[in-house]
């Protein structure tokens, strides 16, 4: 489940340091250097851009600075605009609205084991979690793969952790094989992976037979296309008011263009910023965020691209 989120405050970029090719630190701070709300590992942060675009980018530490928000922002050249953007526009100096913190991703710090797996740009809220749990003194191991050497952010912090194996595609000659990693780990170890989409497919290939209490994982991108068949109305109950979604739309497109203010950031499923209650129906989830029973329960859905089974949806707005 998500957090609830907070209204965007205004924040400045007060520091860009260099993590790794491609990939650089953003530090914001309150302009009068007010403490922040206080975050967990795995939290993230809604990054306002000038350009009208929002993305969602995780805290590298949540034991640092308490006056100071940090996430590791990788130049992606398959950007959808947001990352190229940041890298080539943001200076220091900058205001820009930071929402959040919202943490789809917490970590559960009391696990006997923890088995912490990354790959590239994905070891942002896995290394802020390795940081807590070495911190804690609690037993864990961390897994960083990347193609490159120069690729891998925090590399020289992750070396001097003896719970650290780092892999690197273009010294072994493949990719970082996850099935030794998850069937050598401690009975009733929970398991977190954040990576590009063939590393999170392997580990959910690996962890299947575990409890899935044990097993959680981070998307930054869709699994499933959106929910656009239509056929079917969304009420909204507090208003009463009724909109028919047809075929090609999404819930939050509809809910939008009739001048329903409701929040969101990725319209993919990834984020948790549009989560809704629902009161009655049966949502067609697609999200990333949602659990299988949480799924079950159908107490909320993610509207950017869950849609409806049922012929009539009521949700809680």
């Amino acid at each position: 489940m998500t957090t609830t989120p907070q209204t965007p405050v205004d924040m400045r970029l007060t520091a860009i340091r260099f993590a790794a090719q491609d990939t650089n630190l953003y530090e914001f701070r309150l302009p009068d250097g007010a403490a922040l709300p206080p975050v967990e590992p795995g939290a993230h942060i809604d990054i306002h851009l000038p350009n009208g675009m929002m993305r969602q980018y995780s805290l590298v530490t949540a034991d640092g600075d308490p006056t100071a928000y940090v996430v590791g922002i990788k130049r992606d050249r398959t950007s959808r605009g947001g990352s190229i953007f940041i890298h080539d526009n943001l200076r220091v100096g900058q205001m820009l609205k930071i929402g959040g913190p919202r943490n789809n991703f917490p970590l559960k710090e009391d696990a006997a084991h923890t088995v912490l797996i990354a790959g590239g740009i994905g070891v942002t809220p896995i290394w802020c979690m390795a940081q807590r749990l070495q911190k804690l003194g609690r037993p864990y191991e961390l897994h960083y793969a990347c193609r490159d050497r120069s690729e891998a952010a925090f590399m020289e912090e992750m070396q001097r952790l003896t719970q650290a194996k780092l892999h690197f595609d273009a010294e072994a000659g493949s990719f970082l094989d996850l099935r030794p990693i998850v069937a050598n780990a401690p009975a009733g170890s929970h398991f977190y992976c954040c990576g590009p989409l063939p590393m999170l497919e392997g580990y959910e290939a690996a962890t299947k037979a575990l409890p899935p209490e044990q097993v959680h994982v981070e998307y930054f991108t869709a699994r499933e296309e959106a929910a656009t068949e239509g056929g079917y109305v969304v009420e909204l109950r507090r208003s009463g008011q009724e909109f028919a979604i047809p075929e090609g739309r999404t819930i939050l497109q509809v809910l939008r263009e009739g001048g329903v203010d409701v929040p969101y950031s990725c319209e993919e499923g990834v984020c948790g910023a549009c989560e809704t209650a629902v009161v009655s129906g049966q949502p067609d989830h697609r999200d990333n965020i949602l659990t299988e029973s949480e799924r079950k329960a159908s107490k909320t859905m993610m509207i950017c691209c869950s849609g409806s089974k049922s012929p009539r949806l009521v949700l809680d707005l």
